[in-house]
């Protein structure tokens, strides 16, 4: 019985990866040594899947940016405003951020969310003549590096369907399908590269296969398979996130050697695809939950697998559901975690050893061990039904339907806010977090070691935030932010001061590039002790006569991105979330703050893969959204946030969300993200981004100026706010002043010409 690893986070525990990527982008360490650090990392990590005794270790996983686009590369799928002579590793970076130590800097690639994870890649770029040729050598040299350390490896690669389903068109409209039989021929090209490596398995990632798919679609599924099946190494086709069970019959024909089926997401897929393997045919059961941070009930697990493990022998191999990027590295390195809260969780080292554990419960489920094993999780459960709290629950039932609207319809508050807010035609703000200098980090790791006290603390924090009010003020903005210098994250700053959730000190979790998030661990019943943003936004806005938005995180996104408990309804915790929200804002609204903005960036990452069980999602996390925001009067103002995400098929839903101010990206995208509000007809206001705040380019006067006109053909003009795409907080002030000003500088133009 296989151990099988699906791929391993690439960051490193104390985020090496991160703080590298950033010194060569600096120009404070050369190429040689950023690979140096790549192959310490990428040594590391094999040996510890090695030690965990897994056999077959994953290479392909790793990635100096995204995976996707590291795949691009190896096919030389790149923009063509990017190549400058052969491909390189800055090429890679010149897409991914727009520019790089070398070369010429050009307009980065579109990001947007892996499926419905946080993680974010780099959406490939396809002409009508595209072709695909073996053209970067990552993914081969990293199997021979491998394999030169005495590792047998599986290559883990995107699949060549969901590879398509990702990418976009640009240029003359096509069916990107029609591109399928040369990029299967370069498929080719590549598992004969890894065959000649001395390579026996490769696996190929189809996560497409949890959506509903057309008859095109199934139908490149089965002509890409029965095509590799020729190729001169077995094929693991793996898919994760949803139930493939709609895709029984498509998938078990399919002539592949394993398959492995994510069964956190839908348990009862095992038993329907365990009945119909074919002869010889390996099932990878995805057991060990790859999206989250809980140890697992190993005792019932070793329990449902057990006829499976006698009915397939060593054609059954344990893995965890899905690739282990979705989860912390290492919870060792975790000193100030209270045990009871230690003991509740596994990283994705740990996790292994859970396959480890598993495995030891089927073999051998009488020695003493495996009943050690028992015992634990015994004691595991017993501690998870401590997580309630009844006057949490009383509040939720007394909930009634007003709770969750607001008192008048848009039309009527708008009127109240223009007459209290006076802002001009087109008015400009930002999204909320300015740069995070390095002086601020310093202090904020000065007083967390006790070196620095919270009241000195406080008042270096109030002089950053008076410094960032006036730096608005300079640059002329109508609606201003505090800049939130006291926050480390936009999630895990809520997660912090919400009683039922914990926190890590190095719990990363990659969201693209260079970018690590630390989710919040919500473990109980959640509620807000006392204000959390209170005593920041009444002091910034005591700087200014000008309006200062109180920024808040939405109960949507701190449910998303936190590890959440699985023992009650992802739905119950967002309206816990909900009312902490909601206090919040009420407090906000006494103290005389008359915009109030509630981000919910992840509020399309939330839904499931298959459309039909979208209304489901969507009806609980508008409510959600709505319980947060409704308690205030017409003249408040409520903003919202949303980037990297396809509004096409949930418009309806962020309607009626009924946020009266909307603010999303949609600089990459060139305002074609707004077809979809125009379409619609949105009735409220809205602020399309024409700031890439993820590249270091800075936008012209003139960019900003065409931007708008695209979205004023779109949009009614007394509808529209200018705004960066997103937070300024990973930029750094030398770009973001010169890029505001131009921001301010072209709403004023537009106000002259359009106005």
């Amino acid at each position: 019985m296989k151990l099988n690893s699906l791929g391993f986070p690439r960051i490193g525990r104390q985020r090496e990866l991160k703080f590298a990527l950033e010194q060569y982008w600096r120009e404070e360490i050369n190429q040689t040594e950023l690979q140096q650090i790549a192959a310490d990392l990428r040594r590391t990590h094999w040996q510890w899947q090695a030690d965990a005794g897994v056999e077959l270790l994953p290479v392909g996983d790793f990635a100096f940016y995204d995976h996707v686009l590291t795949l691009s590369a190896t096919f030389g799928v790149l923009p063509a405003r990017h190549l400058q002579g052969d491909i390189d590793l800055d090429t890679l970076f010149r897409v991914a951020r727009g520019r790089a130590p070398s070369g010429t800097p050009a307009p980065a690639a579109q990001m947007t969310k892996f499926f419905n994870t946080n993680y974010h890649y780099i959406v490939p770029e396809l002409t009508e003549q595209q072709q695909f040729n073996l053209s970067w050598p990552q993914l081969w040299q990293e199997a021979a590096e491998a394999i030169a350390q005495g590792h047998q490896v599986k290559p883990v690669i995107l699949g060549p369907v969901t590879y398509l389903h990702l990418a976009k068109t640009v240029g003359s409209k096509f069916n990107k399908l029609d591109l399928l039989p040369q990029l299967l021929a370069a498929y080719e090209q590549l598992l004969a590269k890894f065959a000649a490596l001395g390579v026996t398995w490769v696996q190929l990632d189809e996560p497409i296969l949890a959506l509903e798919l057309d008859a095109e679609w199934q139908q490149a599924l089965r002509s890409s398979y029965l095509q590799l099946h020729s190729a001169p190494v077995k094929v693991l086709l793996a898919s994760y996130y949803g139930s493939i069970a709609h895709h029984h019959a498509l998938v078990s024909a399919l002539p592949v050697a394993g398959l492995h089926l994510d069964i956190v997401a839908e348990p009862q897929q095992l038993a329907l695809f365990a009945d119909s393997l074919a002869a010889g045919q390996v099932l990878s059961a995805g057991v060990i939950n790859g999206r989250n941070v809980w140890a697992a009930e190993l005792d019932l697990l070793a329990e449902t697998l057990a006829p499976y493990a006698h009915q397939l022998g060593d054609r059954l191999w344990l893995a965890p559901s899905c690739s282990l990027l979705h989860t912390p590295v290492d919870l060792t390195v975790e000193q100030q975690l209270a045990p009871e809260l230690k003991a509740l969780l596994a990283f994705a080292k740990q996790k292994l050893v859970e396959l480890q554990e598993l495995r030891l419960l089927l073999n051998e489920p009488l020695s003493s061990d495996a009943k050690a094993i028992c015992q634990r999780c015994q004691q595991l459960r017993q501690q998870r039904q401590q997580s309630r709290d009844a006057k949490v629950a009383a509040r939720l039932d007394a909930l009634t339907p007003q709770d969750f609207q607001r008192h008048n319809v848009f039309t009527l508050r708008q009127q109240a806010q223009q007459q209290k807010l006076q802002l001009p035609l087109l008015p400009t703000t930002t999204i909320g977090s300015f740069p995070q200098t390095q002086a601020v980090r310093h202090l904020r790791s000065r007083w967390r070691k006790g070196e620095v006290t919270a009241a000195e603390y406080q008042k270096q924090l109030q002089l950053v935030t008076k410094d960032t009010i006036e730096r608005q003020l300079k640059l002329g903005i109508d609606v201003l932010v505090h800049g939130e210098a006291e926050r480390t994250d936009m999630v895990e700053y809520f997660g912090e001061q919400l009683a039922g959730v914990g926190f890590t000190q190095y719990g990363w979790v990659q969201s693209y590039g260079s970018r690590c998030v630390k989710p919040p661990l919500i473990y109980a019943d959640v509620s807000r002790p006392q204000p959390m943003t209170l005593d920041w936004a009444t002091y910034a806005q005591s700087l200014t006569d000008k309006p200062v938005k109180g920024m808040l995180t939405g109960p949507v996104t701190i449910l998303h991105w936190s590890f959440c408990r699985e023992d009650i309804s992802r739905e119950t915790v967002a309206n816990q979330l909900a009312l902490a929200i909601r206090d919040e804002v009420a407090d906000l609204e006494q103290a005389g703050i008359g915009i109030i903005q509630i981000d919910e960036p992840a509020f399309r990452e939330g839904l499931p893969l298959k459309q039909s069980d979208w209304q489901h999602y969507l009806d609980w996390a508008v409510a959600a959204f709505r319980l947060s925001a409704s308690a205030v009067q017409d003249q408040t103002q409520i903003h919202t946030h949303m980037c990297y995400s396809e509004f096409n098929n949930t418009i309806a839903a962020i309607a009626a969300m009924d946020a009266d101010v909307i603010t999303i990206e949609t600089s990459r995208s060139q305002m074609q993200l707004l077809d979809v509000f125009e379409a619609f007809e949105y009735p409220n206001e809205i602020g399309p981004g024409v700031y890439d705040i993820h590249s270091p380019n800075i936008p012209t006067e003139a960019e900003i100026v065409a931007l708008m006109e695209k979205a004023a053909e779109r949009i009614g003009l007394r509808q529209l706010w200018i705004n960066p795409d997103c937070g300024l907080k990973t930029r750094q002030w030398e770009e973001v002043e010169p890029a505001l000003r131009n921001m301010v500088n072209a709403a004023r133009e537009l106000r002259r010409r359009l106005g």
